[in-house]
């Protein structure tokens, strides 16, 4: 049997690259030219270090410039606040990598190429689905030549959080809500900046700035809706916040000439009540949208598919049909750490986020080393690092047959 999958993000890429190894033909479907987007997360966390480690991967992207996070602090105006520190995890990895996460994707799909089963078409748009019998049979893209079909035994939806596949299966999320949307941009890194990336609170205002070793990737989070207002004010209204906040980048400031020198990403927090129909399954952003709050959405996409290859590779490879209760059984593993992470996250949008951009936050109000707390000493590693049901790669690599290579 063979499968389709449209999007090539984390998701996506990796259970193709699973399916692949596991011996079923799969074909992976990505609408762009390539996997560079700024406004893609960067945080590889322990729990996607492990998998990519099970899969002989971990030394390929750790060979990458990165930086390791082992402690998370909050810079307020009255100084640093220690969040949690992930040292607590078990070695090797006891840190968050920050690497672009064009880089991730590419160690995945060449790993995956490596596999006679595997097929990436870049460029290819998947917009439609093929229904025949009652079950979803494949899907409808288009690309530079037109438009096509291609037919599967199981088609995934892996594209995002404005699906079109999910769309076309009738399958609506549930809207949970975010208070912010981000704007995204970069500035040069010079000589004697911090090392570390940060996030940096105020109040009426929020940042991120992640080091990429030679620039900052920046992250100024507004009011949700606030893009149009902010874009209105002119492009001094970022650059003064910016340069407050930051006053090491004050000088650099400037070299934002316009709004055309950054781009928006809206945020979304949702998550399906019904993840399948017959033939048909969505995961990562498609099933649920997560905020950026503690930047677990890649690994809870790569999460999603290590148990989608662990569940549906053996059954693909025989050629069994794949019963709609086999595609919900996935949905009953993986829906627990998707409620429990979104939930999280919502509480950390509504007592730290929304009062911060609503200039209520008061850092005095919070100890100085969160870490001392007891409790939070011992969940936060774990919820961050590792998540809420890390998964282990089960599938065997099955050696091709003579004359497949």
């Amino acid at each position: 049997m063979t499968c389709v999958i449209a999007g090539g993000g984390p998701a996506g890429a990796m259970l193709a690259l699973l399916l692949a190894r596991a011996g079923v033909p799969v074909t992976l479907l990505e609408k762009h030219a390539d996997f560079l987007r700024d406004f893609r997360g960067d945080t590889i966390h322990p729990s996607t270090l492990r998998v990519l480690d099970e899969l002989g991967l971990a030394g390929e992207l750790l060979k990458l410039p990165h930086r390791k996070v082992r402690d998370l602090g909050l810079r307020t105006d009255q100084g640093t606040i220690r969040l949690a520190s992930l040292r607590r995890l078990p070695p090797p990895y006891d840190y968050i990598a920050f690497v672009p996460q064009w880089d991730f994707l590419n160690i995945v799909t060449s790993a995956a190429a490596r596999y006679p089963g595997f097929r990436l078409l870049m460029r290819a748009e998947a917009y439609d689905l093929i229904r025949e019998g009652g079950a979803v049979r494949g899907l409808r893209y288009r690309d530079d030549s037109g438009e096509h079909e291609l037919r599967a035994d199981l088609t995934v939806a892996a594209d995002g959080r404005h699906s079109a596949l999910r769309r076309r299966a009738g399958l609506a999320p549930k809207e949970l809500g975010a208070p912010m949307d981000v704007v995204w941009f970069r500035l040069p890194f010079a000589d004697g900046d911090p090392e570390d990336t940060f996030l940096r609170v105020s109040p009426g205002h929020m940042m991120v700035g992640i080091n990429r070793v030679d620039y900052w990737q920046l992250a100024y989070l507004i009011p949700k809706g606030g893009y149009d207002r902010l874009t209105a004010a002119g492009i001094e209204a970022l650059r003064r916040p910016v340069a407050r906040l930051l006053p090491f980048l004050a000088g650099r400031v400037g070299q934002l000439q316009g709004y055309d020198d950054v781009s928006v990403l809206t945020v979304a927090v949702d998550r399906l009540r019904r993840w399948h129909r017959p033939g048909f399954l969505c995961i990562g952003d498609a099933a649920h949208a997560m905020s950026p709050v503690f930047g677990v959405g890649i690994n809870l996409a790569v999460q999603d598919a290590v148990a989608t290859a662990n569940l549906l590779a053996a059954p693909l490879r025989a050629g069994a049909p794949i019963p709609e209760s086999l595609l919900h059984r996935l949905q009953r593993r993986r829906m627990p750490a998707t409620v429990i992470t979104q939930t999280a996250q919502r509480v950390a949008q509504r007592l730290l986020i929304r009062r911060a951009l609503g200039g209520r936050f008061d850092a005095s109000a919070l100890p100085r080393d969160v870490t001392r707390v007891p409790l939070l000493n011992r969940l936060a590693p774990r919820l961050v690092g590792m998540g809420v049901r890390p998964e282990h790669v089960e599938t065997p690599e099955v050696a091709p047959a003579p004359g497949e290579r």
